[in-house]
């Protein structure tokens, strides 16, 4: 799961905040991709009409971030590619022009920032504001969508309100460590969800190869021959999805926090959480430095710490300010958000520190919020639903049986996040009832034809996307790896690393590539004085 941009500086420091980008020299597009289909032709030969971005934020923050110089428009698709004489769905688009001469413009870049349930639109503010003095902005009209389900786009998935968000309510069994689930329950999760969001067509119609299937629809109602394309965690699946569908529409794409292809989705999360603990094992040894941590002096003994202090809110959730409370799963949530990025730890260890000294949960609470994406009004984005319906159309189902048997691997490899209970009988797949099968298919993207040379950025220490994955997507399309060395998930066109946003601009404007064996290095956090 990849943090929503829009709330990524709050994680770090607590308040809202903007971010910009730019870069340098046209390359040449070759060879044009084939005519659509006469039943798609209304779809693809469509006028995308900009306009202000009134209307288009779902949240406070987003009216703040959707104003002048930042246009938007929206996006008509068919809800279903086998019947496109159906019902439809409408993208919300966001575009910054081209700053330069417009001579010198290339064409549109998209972003995806991952999720999935992430807003692109968001992304493309919060990176245009944040990277100024890139000549990206220059050369490239910015472009982000909200995929079908999430955020602006209509109709958009919806399966808890404001309230139940508040309470905690709105967990799933994606991650695999979500509490006591029946039959009864996942059937109520679906239901919900179809009440909220249109009916079970909509449930159905999320994933990720209709969303890539949107994304060239977008390209040629942008007026692009190619599509150049920047994705960020799941957005390196829907990057990958997209090779693999449509190799000679592209003209370059940067690949940053690699999800495997190759992985189905059980190894796939054994890898997410064995991840996590190492970084929540490097939080500690971080925190040891300090005679007050609230992990204790010795790192060793730092998961049992953490979980005297969280396993009990289990049954006995603790005041979290404002009439709320702050529950095993909301502070097990704010700790996982703050692996993240190395940046974030000495708020995560303030936040365990009012948990034991005060007994209170209002900043752990508080980064919980942020990473899932609750507006200071209380209002909340829909990222953890459109996740939910998107990975139901994605990933594999497993039986009770083997949900059980996979929630026990995972406390095994990521034991901060255990709960202390038997899992047995109580744990279900959360898409048991979903009323599609999955599309996806494992592995994909797999010896992709055609496909120009992409760029793949790959950190060693990603707590999300474990390094490994980014060799393994580069062998599948014969990409080129860069290797940034660092304790963070995704890093480019972020204002983190001149070295990163300097290889990615060269590419992406001049398709020029960093030699084998270029590194980044990040710098680690610091320790609070």
């Amino acid at each position: 799961m990849r943090v929503p941009k829009t709330y990524v500086r709050r994680l770090l420091t607590g308040t809202a905040v903007m971010l910009l980008v730019l870069a340098g020299s046209p390359a040449a597009l070759t060879q044009s991709a084939p005519a659509p289909g006469a039943e798609l032709g209304q779809f693809y030969n469509q006028e995308l009409t900009f306009g202000s971005c009134e209307g288009f934020a779902t949240t406070a923050i987003e009216a703040q971030l959707y104003v002048d110089p930042f246009e938007c428009g929206r996006l008509e698709v068919p809800l279903n590619y086998d019947d496109p004489e159906g019902e439809t769905m409408q993208i919300a688009v966001l575009r910054l022009p081209a700053q330069g001469e417009p001579r010198e413009r290339i064409g549109s870049l998209v972003l995806n920032p991952g999720g999935p349930g992430g807003s692109g639109m968001q992304v493309a503010v919060l990176s245009a504001l944040g990277l100024r003095d890139s000549p990206l902005l220059q050369r490239f009209d910015w472009v982000g969508f909200d995929p079908r389900g999430v955020g602006a786009s209509s109709p958009a998935i919806n399966c808890f309100t404001d309230e139940e968000s508040n309470r905690g309510e709105n967990k799933t069994t994606l991650l695999g460590t979500s509490g006591e689930w029946t039959t009864a329950d996942t059937r109520e999760l679906m239901e919900k969800c179809a009440q909220g969001s249109g009916g079970e067509a909509v449930l159905a119609a999320v994933g990720t190869r209709n969303v890539a299937r949107d994304m060239d629809v977008l390209r040629a109602a942008l007026g692009d021959e190619k599509l150049t394309f920047f994705g960020q965690s799941y957005g390196t699946r829907l990057g990958a999805v997209y090779a693999e569908m449509f190799p000679q529409n592209v003209r370059a794409m940067v690949l940053d926090g690699v999800i495997d292809p190759r992985q189905g989705s059980a190894e796939r999360r054994l890898s997410l959480h064995a991840g996590f603990q190492r970084s929540f094992d490097l939080m500690a040894e971080f925190c040891a430095e300090s005679p007050d941590c609230p992990l204790g002096t010795d790192p060793e003994q730092a998961t049992a710490v953490f979980q005297t202090l969280v396993q009990p809110l289990i049954d006995n959730p603790v005041p979290a300010g404002n009439g709320r409370t702050l529950n095993f799963f909301q502070a097990t949530g704010g700790v996982g958000a703050g692996l993240y990025t190395a940046e974030a730890w000495p708020r995560v260890i303030d936040g365990l520190a009012q948990l034991k000294h005060e007994g209170r949960g209002d900043q752990l609470l508080a980064i919980n919020d942020d990473f899932l994406g609750r507006d200071p009004n209380g209002t909340w984005i829909n990222f953890l639903e459109a996740n939910l319906a998107i990975n139901c159309n994605d990933e594999e189902r497993r039986t009770p049986e083997q949900e059980a048997d996979l929630r026990r691997q995972i406390f095994a490899v990521n034991p901060f996040l255990d709960t202390g209970r038997d899992v047995e009988g109580v744990t279900r797949d959360a898409c048991e009832f979903w009323p599609s099968e999955p599309t996806l298919g494992f592995p994909y993207a797999q010896d992709v034809e055609g496909l120009p040379d992409t760029l793949i950025i790959s950190i060693t220490g990603d707590p999300s996307t474990p390094y490994g994955a980014g060799a393994s997507l580069a062998e599948s399309l014969g990409g080129t790896l860069l290797t940034v060395e660092g304790e963070r998930h995704t890093v480019a066109l972020e204002g983190i690393s001149p070295c990163v946003n300097a290889i990615v601009a060269d590419y992406l404007i001049d398709l020029e590539l960093p030699a084998e064996g270029d590194r980044c290095l990040l710098q680690p956090p610091q320790q609070q004085t």
